[in-house]
């Protein structure tokens, strides 16, 4: 995918701003005619995310569209597609995680279902500690809870889980990021010691490590998700072929991690796409049937 650009999430300010700006300039987008050949996909630097996105913007690339995909803060990629200054994502975890952010926009953008179901958050441990409810926590990892960024509903629900469940009276939960969240998982389980960490599935971590759920009596983080295709109003119009293949965009949490798993042993995003495209063209022609 040499034509994607990649912003990272660090240069969030500094990409809203330049979304607006390119919101009020030439940015490729048509009058309605179905004449925009350039798209721009909005995502959450997440590992799930990151997988769906490279691959679908690789199959857009592959019918003839310049995508850029753009690393995003969470809130702003939902004001980025509500706004028109993104066509669209592929990383809207509903009906809690990002149930905030869906009841705000609502009106203002255009969902097209799901493109996985199964997804799950929860606290997540090592298969090897005794623990397998939350109401079974007490003194574990320092009465700490390893989460990834501030503001992610995972640790939303968690910081709500510890304030709901009386046995995690004096328990914090510690903001991070994704990346240090499972380094610090990985240095745990490699040394067999007590860890809690915010997880979430589809993701590689269930393949590479014995991991368990602990059990959410309260249901304080909800039940099974789905991971749904959001785009801006006016895409139809501008782009029907691109809308149709997002709208198509299906696959299973088997398919993503394995996309997942490839970026974390060491292949660039574009790469794992690429490959997978490569590899998986029966389902990739359900994406694009129909498309001239």
């Amino acid at each position: 995918m040499s034509k994607s650009k990649v912003k990272y999430a660090g240069l969030a300010l500094s990409l809203a701003f330049g979304l607006i700006i390119a919101g009020c300039g030439s940015d490729g987008r048509g009058e309605g005619n179905g004449s925009q050949d350039e798209l721009e996909i909005a995502y959450v630097e997440r590992d799930s995310e990151v997988a769906s996105t490279y691959v679908i913007s690789q199959v857009l690339e592959d019918e003839g569209y310049d995508v850029t995909v753009t690393s995003i803060d969470n809130a702003l990629m939902w004001e980025a597609v509500a706004n028109g200054e993104a066509d669209g994502m592929v990383s809207a975890w509903l009906p809690l995680t990002m149930g905030e952010q869906y009841e705000a926009y609502a009106d203002q953008v255009v969902e097209l279902g799901h493109n996985l179901e199964g997804a799950k958050i929860g606290l997540v441990v090592p298969e090897y500690m005794e623990a397998d409810s939350i109401e079974d926590l007490s003194d574990e990892a320092s009465q700490t809870i390893t989460g990834i960024d501030a503001g992610a509903g995972v640790v939303e629900s968690a910081e709500s889980a510890v304030e709901e469940y009386g046995n995690l009276k004096g328990w914090t939960v510690q903001t991070s990021s994704p990346g240090a969240m499972v380094t610090e998982l990985r240095r745990a389980y490699d040394n067999r010691e007590e860890i809690v960490v915010t997880g979430w599935s589809p993701h590689w971590k269930f393949q590479e490590y014995d991991l368990k759920y602990l059990d959410d009596p309260d249901g304080v983080f909800g039940e099974a998700e789905t991971i749904d295709t959001i785009v801006r109003e006016g895409l139809e119009e501008d782009a029907p072929e691109a809308y149709q293949i997002l709208e198509n965009f299906y696959w299973e949490p088997e398919d993503i991690e394995e996309v997942m798993l490839a970026i974390d042993n060491g292949a660039f995003p574009e790469d794992a796409a690429v490959d997978w495209v490569k590899e998986n063209q029966d389902k990739v022609e359900e994406w694009t049937e129909d498309i001239e």
